[in-house]
């Protein structure tokens, strides 16, 4: 099966729009791993996207009555604008189903290229129904961003060009995954050509559906996916990616949402660009890979898929660097409430830096704080540090891996609530559009008390709301079939630990 499309990818028809992208050596990178670290700047793309080659070649397929009726796709990112400036560049009418949630940023750029947009539903699956409907309407030809013969040849280009730009020897490729339409391109013409070289995915923790379909020997839907990396935001490899892939990707390795964004930093480093959390999957999996073999002086290449990062979402970045770095620890401390406890504290830290501080008195014996905490490269010294801790008596929860704790009890410590009864909590997913607010306020009706309420909107299609109510104990069932009516995907979080010690009724005290 892979070998069908050597032919397909050594015609695809992409240089009529895209750009033989460089190699970017990461010299940073590179000293601190002792590997020699390469990048393949698929950021650097006109439509800042490798998207672009699979949709030019899809569409340059066409015939010419297709291209005359026009084409169509769904899209919320990078491959509505592969399309839209593929169609351009050919001369024909392209109509975008793009989500209500898309960032402006994105419909603009979609709309810059000459493309219709036209703005459907809240998530991807409402959208593409949408753009379904209207190739049934209007006589469209449906560009697939991923599970297609063309489009599959097309992104397979990243790999011809790869191995003629670097003639030496290649340990590993290390290619980002969401739908499979990169990696299976790149995996047939890497294995055809080179075999001995490993080919690698590399896949958000929480969308690794080439992951579990490796491990199940057949394609598998999961569940629900993350919206961090929502380039690769998949729930079902492609059928064709799939044919591919399970004879010729060697594994997978999954990295966290903080070591994600770890790796955009690396990436700035090296290059002075900012990679989407998508582009930077390479790099996050690249470092992962050589911190469990403990390999030294081996030539490792990665794709920097690319760079439609919105602003606004740098700052949510910039606050999980450190710990996707492992150079941070956040912790709960709980310190005695009296005049010198901070400046023992301090000292037991033994000139550790504290990266971030948040304290509000709740009672006259104990004071629970919220404490970054810088550690020792590598991450060799949280474990000793929590130890030392409790050693010298503090109580101590590591939060260093709580999710809520990151996202939103840093942004909210101001003390516990103990006049606030029967309070239960719940984190939601929100779809980020103009009245989505709104709209989830009014939805929540004024039989219960809202106790408390947490959102920042960190720039991506989707945010994350926490939210508390007092529901007496009799009143949970109703409660929670008012939430399912709301519509929202939530999950209840009333026993977390990072809520109970700062958040909850009493002095959450350990």
């Amino acid at each position: 099966m892979p070998q069908r499309y050597i032919k397909k990818i050594l015609d695809a028809r992409v240089y009529d729009v895209a750009i033989e992208t460089p190699l970017t050596e990461a010299r940073n990178l590179s000293r601190r791993f002792e590997n020699r670290i390469i990048l393949k700047r698929e950021d650097l793309q006109p439509v800042f996207s490798f998207k672009i080659r699979g949709a030019y070649n899809r569409i340059a397929q066409l015939s010419e009555d297709q291209k005359a009726k026009g084409v169509i796709c769904a899209s919320a990112g990078n491959h509505a604008q592969g399309v839209a400036l593929a169609a351009k560049q050919l001369g024909i009418k392209a109509v975008i189903v793009m989500p209500q949630t898309t960032p402006e940023i994105k419909v603009r750029s979609v709309r810059n290229h000459g493309a219709k947009v036209v703005l459907r539903g809240d998530a991807y699956d409402e959208a593409a129904a949408h753009a379904a409907e209207l190739v049934e309407k209007q006589g469209l030809t449906y560009i697939p961003p991923f599970d297609d013969p063309d489009v599959i040849a097309g992104q397979g280009t990243v790999a011809m060009e790869l191995m003629w730009q670097f003639s030496q020897s290649l340990h590993a490729v290390f290619i980002p995954v969401g739908g499979g339409g990169l990696v299976a391109g790149m995996a047939a013409y890497i294995k055809y050509l080179r075999p001995e070289i490993r080919v690698i995915g590399v896949e958000p923790e929480d969308s690794n559906c080439l992951q579990a379909a490796l491990a199940a020997g057949e394609r598998v839907t999961l569940d629900e996916v993350g919206i961090f990396a929502d380039g690769v935001a998949v729930k079902r490899i492609g059928e064709h990616p799939w044919e591919i892939c399970k004879d010729t990707v060697d594994e997978v390795i999954t990295v966290s949402t903080d070591e994600i964004c770890a790796a955009i930093k690396d990436v700035f480093d090296d290059t002075r660009s900012i990679t989407e959390p998508a582009g930077a999957l390479a790099v996050a999996g690249i470092k992962k890979y050589i911190e469990r073999e403990q390999i030294e002086g081996e030539n490792l290449a990665g794709v920097l898929s690319g760079a439609n990062m919105n602003f606004d979402r740098l700052r949510y970045v910039s606050e999980r660097t450190e710990i996707g770095e492992k150079r941070e620890a956040i912790l709960a401390v709980t310190i005695p409430e009296r005049p010198g406890a901070f400046k023992s504290f301090i000292k037991a830290l033994h000139k550790r830096s504290i990266t971030e501080f948040n304290y509000r008195y709740a009672n006259a014996d104990e004071a629970c704080i919220f404490v970054g905490i810088q550690i020792q490269q590598g991450g060799l010294g949280r474990d000793e540090l929590v130890q030392e801790l409790r050693e010298n008596g503090y109580g101590v929860v590591d939060l260093t891996d709580s999710d809520l704790a990151k996202q939103h009890i840093r942004h909210m410590v101001g003390g516990h609530a103990p006049s606030v009864s029967n309070e239960r909590v719940y984190q939601f997913e929100f779809p980020e559009r103009p009245g989505a607010l709104l709209k989830f306020l009014m939805s929540l009706g004024t039989r219960w008390n809202i106790s408390m309420f947490h959102y920042r909107n960190h720039g991506a299609a989707y945010s994350r709301v926490l939210m508390g109510a007092q529901v007496d104990e009799g009143d949970t069932e109703a409660f929670q079939t008012m939430l399912d009516k709301v519509g929202f995907r939530y999950q209840d979080m009333t026993d977390n630990e990072a809520y109970r010690l700062f958040l909850g009724a009493g002095n959450g005290s350990s």
